[in-house]
């Protein structure tokens, strides 16, 4: 998805795909949506665990992007056999913070850092790329089970 972005037209609904400003909630509903819907109809076997993943999955990825990046300025989320596929773009350069993890003692002195570990938990191919204008695009793959 986020190579996609040199593209004109991605080949995503246009249902699951904004680029207006957004928030982690549009997120969520946009995801519930996508996974209801191809569930049903591309007969695929969606577990509850994989929508609950994928929502909080999205809420981190969108969450981070509106706090250390700038804001988001694209969301897109598909289904397939592979899994729910969310991609979120915002506009720094700067990458994620990979070092946290959620198996030590959290800081208690600052807020936040456990949105990269859980998502790292959840998905599979977390990829980070850098996009042609400017900032980056985070897809995350979170496995149907």
């Amino acid at each position: 998805m986020c190579e996609q972005h040199a593209t004109s037209a991605p080949a995503v609904p246009r249902q699951s795909r904004r680029t207006m400003a957004y928030r982690p909630a549009d997120a969520r509903r946009d995801v519930r949506r996508a996974v209801t819907e191809r569930c049903r109809d591309r007969a695929l076997t969606c577990a509850d665990e994989t929508l609950e993943d994928a929502l909080l999955v999205a809420s981190e990825l969108t969450a981070n992007a509106i706090l250390h990046g700038g804001g988001i300025t694209r969301f897109e989320v598909d289904v397939d056999a592979r899994g729910v596929r969310l991609s979120v773009s915002d506009r720094s350069d700067e990458l994620p913070d990979t070092t946290a993890r959620l198996d030590t003692e959290p800081d208690r002195s600052r807020t936040g850092g456990r949105g990269w570990p859980i998502v790292s938990l959840l998905a599979r191919d977390v990829r980070v790329a850098g996009l042609p204008r400017g900032g980056k695009c985070v897809t995350a793959v979170v496995p149907l089970r």
